[in-house]
């Protein structure tokens, strides 16, 4: 028999002209990883409003323009219960003097943010303010609500 099938001693599926050459695939699938970018995406425009200052205040209304700088500043905050926090942290007003005080030994330049309500009364917030003074700070502002709802910064100079 002369057009006979050739078998092979493999065990492949079929003859010399059936074998199969694997070639790596050399193209990145990329859908994936945007898929991934995405999803990363979505949670942080999620949570980038949330990672602001915690404590909830209720602030005045002002036409001033936004300050910008180099470093993230402290943040002094007094809410509608008379309270004053550092950043989310609450402290009564002599430990909040010993605070700024440390700070400002490590770090002379740091500007400080005062956020007050708006039903805070005025002698409260200028006993916050002589604190912050008092422990050596010399750039403070004073935090407000922009009329479209962004934060602004009114500088305050002694």
């Amino acid at each position: 028999m002369a057009g006979g099938v050739i078998h092979s001693s493999r065990g492949g599926s079929g003859g010399k002209f059936s074998r199969r050459r694997h070639v790596p695939m050399s193209d990145i699938n990329v859908t994936p990883m945007v898929d991934v970018m995405l999803v990363l995406l979505v949670i942080f425009m999620i949570t980038a409003p949330l990672l602001q200052v915690g404590v909830p205040v209720d602030l005045p209304k002002t036409s001033a323009q936004q300050v910008g700088g180099k470093d993230e500043p402290l943040v002094v905050s007094l809410n509608s219960k008379d309270e004053v926090f550092l950043g989310d942290t609450k402290f009564e007003l002599a430990e909040l003097g010993n605070k700024l005080k440390a700070v400002h030994d490590e770090k002379p330049d740091q500007r400080v943010f005062i956020r007050g309500d708006k039903s805070i009364q005025y002698g409260r917030m200028m006993e916050v303010m002589g604190v912050v003074i008092d422990s050596g700070f010399r750039q403070l502002g004073l935090l407000g609500e922009q009329a479209e709802g962004k934060p602004a910064a009114a500088p305050a100079k002694k």
